[in-house]
């Protein structure tokens, strides 16, 4: 029998682990499953439709699973769904998906700091950092080992790269490719994320080829159609593999660069691409 606190109202039809806590006030709605190891602090909700992995910890305040901030949102919604060994502070917020079939996805080793918001449909991967007050809008993809600095605000669909550092009070409107750095004051690239790599264990070899494809993204004054050609054929192995597999799915633009050299910049298309292509570039160059 789990170790639930006499004044937390759980209802009977929850699957709980054994080992599992529930500390004071915490509210725990039907069709949730709460696997081994997790701790739950005092006044957590945990809604219907939520399914907790092994060995998380879950602090004051906390509500999982909660009805999409969305003006479609019906009676039936979708699910929430958290991996294993996160680490979720104190009002944190993370809403289901917006439809029955849909799932807010949040991986494993997560560390989700005080008042963070993740919205409906959201793919956070594993190992990610959320400051306080990050701000997650809806159908947003963080992908591994990212990290958002504090009040920082993703606008939804967008997505960020694996390894990327967004500055605290950042504004992101655009895709965020992996392994670069966005200064908080502009919302733009700075330049790669030599920090992060440096503690991730990236070599020499592996940072000079990042660089490398960096600046043929940022500096070389390619049209989105050679930019993605020259990065499948320089770049098929390593790291700056990433980018390619990145672009492919590019729909809302890059964020571009805070300073780019005067004269070299980004085309947004080419005279032959179509009008997919060069939306996939405004306001990059």
């Amino acid at each position: 029998m789990a170790n639930l606190h006499s004044t937390a109202v759980v209802d009977p039809r929850a699957e709980i682990a054994p080992d599992v806590t529930v500390g004071p006030f915490c509210v725990i709605e039907s069709d949730v499953v709460i696997d081994s190891g997790c701790q739950l602090a005092s006044h957590v909700v945990i809604k219907r439709g939520t399914h907790l992995g092994k060995d998380n910890q879950v602090a004051e305040g906390t509500v999982l699973g909660g009805k999409p901030q969305h003006l479609r949102a019906g009676k039936d919604v979708g699910r929430l769904r958290v991996g294993q060994g996160n680490t979720i502070r104190e009002n944190v917020t993370i809403h289901c998906g917006l439809k029955p079939e849909n799932v807010t996805q949040v991986g494993d080793r997560n560390l989700i700091m005080v008042n963070a918001h993740i919205a409906h449909d959201c793919q956070v991967g594993n190992d990610v950092i959320l400051a306080n007050n990050v701000m997650v809008a809806g159908h947003v993809t963080i992908e591994d080992r990212a990290y958002l600095s504090g009040a920082a605000g993703v606008h939804q669909f967008c997505r960020v790269g694996q390894l990327a550092m967004i500055s605290g009070q950042a504004r992101l409107t655009q895709d965020v490719p992996p392994f670069v750095m966005v200064d908080g004051g502009t919302s733009h690239v700075v330049g790669l994320n030599r920090v992060g790599l440096q503690r991730n264990g990236y070599s020499r070899e592996q940072v000079d080829q990042l660089k490398t494809a960096y600046r043929l993204i940022y500096r070389s004054g390619l049209s989105w159609k050679e930019l993605l050609e020259q990065l499948q054929t320089e770049f098929p192995s390593g790291p700056a593999a990433a980018y390619y597999t990145f672009f492919q799915d590019v729909k809302r633009g890059l964020v571009r660069e805070r300073r780019g050299p005067s004269t070299a910049n980004l085309r947004i298309f080419a005279a032959d691409t179509d009008s997919k292509s060069r939306n996939r570039l405004r306001d990059a160059g």
